[in-house]
């Protein structure tokens, strides 16, 4: 893993601070191997319409190499985030380009919650509803910063009780959408005529949209506009958004105490988003 580049109010999260919880083993399908989660991901998204490096080749069976094997498509034009920043003008066609896409891949939708790999076989990788998920993930948070940080250990029963109220006001629902579930514009590159295609796609899911949404506001800050949909439930993007913030403190201050490589960068991280996650409570109250 490498250090996140941006600074903490627009940067990429380091990938260790999701806030699922991992089903229970009475409840959940065995869990889908990388290179299933990249096929299946990579035919969902082909059958959709949605713009992907093409696979051309891929092995499971280590024949070839002592590992899965994936050849792709090479995409020449860059990524996005290189490109809004090398060509300023042109971000409204990329934006509008990436909305359109955006737009295709949410229209989708499947009939249960959980990794496409695992719902497209006819399984379920989590019990419950994404709401109840993202609870859960969010109070594991809290507790786990908690031990690290003495500002969420005074504010902790406020913060649990936040979540949970904020999860009290979700209404259920019975739309699950396919969503890319981590996709900031580092996550999209260009075709060499500028369109724009989905990679690092294994974490292909069905859940609520509005999850997607909460994460695309973080990591594309002023161009995020471009992106905006009508129409999302402002129950769900509270909560999702407070549980975000939450995983922001808690998996940085994590990884500063253990070996990564910059731990400093982690605690401006989780520093940033304890006054995000402290402002939302103040906001809710």
């Amino acid at each position: 893993m490498t250090a996140p580049r941006p600074s903490p109010t627009s940067g990429r999260p380091p990938r260790t601070t999701g806030t699922s919880r991992p089903p229970t083993r009475a409840t959940r399908s065995p869990p889908a191997r990388a290179s299933a989660c990249f096929t299946a991901a990579h035919d969902r998204l082909t059958e959709a319409g949605v713009r992907t490096p093409r696979l051309r080749y891929a092995d499971a069976t280590h024949r070839h190499l002592p590992a899965d094997a994936a050849v792709v498509e090479d995409l020449t034009g860059g990524s996005l985030e290189d490109a809004l920043a090398r060509e300023p003008g042109a971000a409204g066609q990329l934006m509008a380009r990436t909305a359109e896409l955006l737009a295709t891949l949410h229209s989708r939708t499947g009939p249960r919650l959980g990794k496409v790999a695992v719902v497209d076989g006819g399984g379920s990788s989590h019990p419950g509803t994404c709401a109840e998920r993202v609870a859960e993930g969010a109070l594991r948070c809290v507790a786990d910063a908690a031990r690290r940080e003495p500002r969420v250990a005074a504010a902790r029963r406020e913060l649990e009780d936040t979540v949970h109220a904020l999860a009290a006001e979700v209404r259920p629902r019975d739309r699950h959408t396919l969503v890319h579930g981590e996709l900031g514009p580092d996550h999209v590159l260009l075709t060499r005529d500028g369109q724009p295609a989905l990679i690092d796609i294994e974490g292909l899911t069905y859940c609520d949209v509005e999850q997607e949404h909460v994460f695309l506001e973080l990591r594309f800050g002023p161009h995020y506009q471009a992106l905006r949909v009508p129409g999302l439930d402002e129950a769900r993007l509270r909560l999702y958004r407070l549980s975000m913030h939450l995983g922001l403190v808690s998996g940085p201050l994590t990884l500063a105490e253990g070996d990564f490589p910059h731990p400093e960068r982690m605690r401006e991280i989780a520093e940033h988003n304890l006054r995000q996650a402290l402002s939302l409570l103040k906001s809710a109250s």
